[in-house]
């Protein structure tokens, strides 16, 4: 199998579809909306998705290892809008697309962790870790922010086909 073939595909299509869904969030949204009190922020979610396309992609690529204190505090980047969203979305993405045509062969089977407090929780072959941590997460977060939109009354582009609001 081709990994780095298929990923990059899968990559590409994932990350199209991704900036459609971002692109959807109205111009006047409030990035602190809460669905749920156990949900992120509005802001807080979207700004988690240019994570997943450009720092969690890197992060897989470059680097071994992904390792934190346990006193760690995460800061998460949090967008003022979308319009900032969607620059720090597209200026990321040529380097995690670079890293990812640079990654071949035998690195594809080398084993990534993440390690936090001294507790390995990921030690997995790299081209798994890009598959779940890159690009499933990416696409469950995505779904998440679609029915975020969907309950601020906003149009859902089709992912996989068309959507009821392109009906």
């Amino acid at each position: 199998m081709d990994y780095q073939k298929d990923l990059i595909a899968e990559y590409d299509r994932e990350v199209d579809r991704t900036r459609k869904m971002l692109e959807a969030i109205p111009e006047n949204a409030d990035f602190g909306f809460k669905p749920h009190q156990k949900s992120m922020p509005l802001g807080r979610l979207a700004g988690h998705l240019t994570d997943m396309t450009s720092d969690w992609a890197l992060h897989s690529l470059n680097l071994d290892k992904l390792e934190f204190a346990a006193d760690h505090k995460w800061d998460p980047y949090v967008p003022a809008g979308k319009e900032e969203l969607l620059k720090k979305f597209d200026e990321k993405l040529p380097e995690a697309r670079v890293a990812l045509a640079a990654t071949t062969g035998e690195k594809w089977d080398q084993h990534w962790q993440f390690i936090f407090g001294g507790q390995v929780w990921i030690d997995q072959p790299r081209h798994q870790v890009f598959r779940e941590l890159v690009i499933s997460h990416m696409i469950h977060h995505r779904a998440q922010l679609g029915v975020y939109l969907r309950i601020l009354g906003a149009k859902i582009p089709g992912m996989y086909g068309p959507s009821a609001d392109e009906m």
